[in-house]
């Protein structure tokens, strides 16, 4: 493990390769080495900075619960002088913040399936995620709670082993108490304002995250990339396109 030397960041940061930087923001119940390990090939080119959010991994608790906000500054903070930025799920609605709050330190910002259905609100399929998402319940053993999880959101990943290996079981845990994503009012204004590229992936597999995307296409102008036969946990269900569509993306940014 090492810490960007110019970020006083208090979080857990592996750094993967050599190069201009990437910071990898990553979601719910997965901590960073888990949701990018396929991405690791790209460090022979890019200085990948695989982020543990609070709750995850050797980072510190949540102030009072793992937030969406509390991450952003966290993330805004560790982009110092400047990096590409990219984030899936709720780790997306942190990125979509973290860019608002330091946009002048952000080369370029992608998002892969950001959870935040409060974009998408009256849309049939994003109200019915939001539901569907609220309905599983924080009194279910770690384990039974990521299946209904993973189910919920099509997540295109195999069971979990039981039992839960411990830093997955710590991710599991930080996510069953964490606020809600559908509270998220991802800043557009602010977001409308700023000039880098940004790219919005999905996988085409539900719609409720393509009306979210396609929100976010239509308002910021952004890149839209689909990659399909991938399953909500893209970086992991479809790698080789994923990183392909994504370094590209980062080579023109």
């Amino acid at each position: 493990m090492q810490q960007p030397t110019d970020s006083k960041s208090p979080l857990e940061v592996l750094v993967w390769g050599s190069g201009p930087r990437v910071v990898l923001v990553h979601g719910a119940t997965l901590n960073g080495p888990l949701t990018w390990s396929q991405q690791r090939p790209l460090g022979e080119r890019w200085r990948l900075e695989v982020v543990n959010r609070r709750g995850y991994g050797n980072s510190p608790a949540p102030t009072v619960r793992s937030d969406f906000e509390e991450d952003a500054h966290d993330i805004a903070e560790l982009l110092g002088d400047g990096a590409h930025l990219v984030g899936i799920s709720y780790g997306g609605i942190v990125a979509l913040y973290a860019a608002a709050l330091q946009p002048r330190a952000v080369r370029s910002l992608t998002v892969i399936e950001p959870a935040a259905f409060r974009l998408a609100k009256g849309n049939a399929a994003a109200d019915a995620k939001t539901a569907a998402m609220a309905a599983i319940s924080a009194d279910l053993e770690p384990r039974a709670f990521l299946e209904a999880f993973r189910q919920v959101i099509k997540s295109g990943l195999p069971p979990a082993p039981d039992p839960l290996p411990p830093q997955l079981e710590q991710g599991v845990r930080t996510t069953m108490a964490s606020r809600p994503p559908s509270e998220a009012d991802i800043p557009l204004d602010a977001l409308k304002r700023t000039s880098f590229p940004k790219l919005v992936v999905s996988c085409e597999n539900d719609p409720a995250f393509e009306a979210v995307c396609d929100v976010l296409h239509r308002e910021l102008k952004t890149e839209r990339a689909i990659i399909r036969e991938a399953g909500h946990a893209v970086p992991l269900t479809a790698a080789g396109p994923f990183n392909e569509r994504l370094e590209a993306f980062l080579k023109r940014a």
